[in-house]
């Protein structure tokens, strides 16, 4: 095993440690120091497959993708002019109206989305609009569970994409949509706590359009040769702001176009 694996290994070792102890790390940024942009997401994207490798091997299965960093406000905020991604297992699908332990989280905070289906494969090396809204099944509304463990959320770039793009759960709502039946730039999206607002947003806030930062992730995963396959399901960008998670509390996001959905936390 090279040098390179071995600190990789060990960079995914204290992100697998947090998670199972509870306890989030510090920063691992100080391990990227001197690489430039492009090569610190390589590393960052070997660390995060380190850990999905672990989990495949422990019996779980890829079920789709997750898109972050879409809004340019919090790329400016993290110093990068890109999304990143992560991965989806099918232990981190949790049933609309399905209690959530909060016990089995460290910092976890609730986003609204909008979640694609697909029914045919994208492999082409550049995608158009027409090849994803060709390949797209149906829409779900979603609310995605997202989770750091690092500490404070402390994160940078390479922090994120190293901890699987800070991801931890979704759920998705129960009644698929047909995209020509939808606005997804216009879309209005509300999320409340209870009977408390605490994100709002539009579809455009998502690169402009959730097709766009579809789109890119399927021209990005063609390079890594890991493309989209029929299937998959691909979380497509908070439409608003995180909302800090409460334990006993009900967070529903009201998008248009879609039946509500519910994360619950017990």
């Amino acid at each position: 095993m090279s040098a390179a694996a071995q600190d990789d290994d060990t960079l995914a070792g204290r992100l697998w440690q947090a998670q199972a102890q509870r306890a989030p790390c510090a920063p691992l940024r100080a391990a990227f120091e001197g690489l430039d942009t492009d090569a610190k997401a390589a590393r960052a994207y070997a660390v995060q497959q380190v850990n999905i490798a672990r989990r495949l091997q422990a019996g779980r299965r890829v079920v789709g993708r997750k898109i972050g960093l879409t809004s340019p406000a919090v790329q400016a905020q993290l110093g990068v002019d890109r999304p990143d991604f992560g991965t989806l297992l099918d232990d981190m699908a949790v049933v609309d109206g399905e209690p959530i332990d909060t016990g089995r989280l460290l910092q976890p905070k609730a986003e609204a989305e909008i979640a694609l289906v697909l029914e045919r494969d994208l492999a082409h090396e550049r995608h158009t609009v027409a090849d994803l809204v060709g390949a797209t099944a149906y829409a779900l509304a979603a609310i995605e569970i997202v989770d750091s463990r690092i500490a404070g959320w402390d994160i940078r770039f390479e922090d994120t994409v190293a901890d699987n793009a800070s991801s931890a759960l979704f759920v998705l709502g129960t009644r698929p949509v047909a995209l020509s039946r939808l606005d997804l730039a216009g879309a209005a999206m509300r999320m409340t706590c209870g009977d408390a607002l605490v994100s709002e947003g539009r579809g455009a806030a998502c690169l402009g359009n959730p097709l766009n930062a579809a789109r890119w992730l399927a021209d990005t995963l063609v390079r890594t040769g890991t493309p989209l396959r029929a299937g998959d399901i691909v979380l497509t960008g908070a439409l608003g702001p995180m909302a800090a998670v409460q334990a006993g509390q009900t967070y529903t996001a009201y998008i248009d176009g879609f039946a509500p959905v519910r994360a619950i936390f017990d």
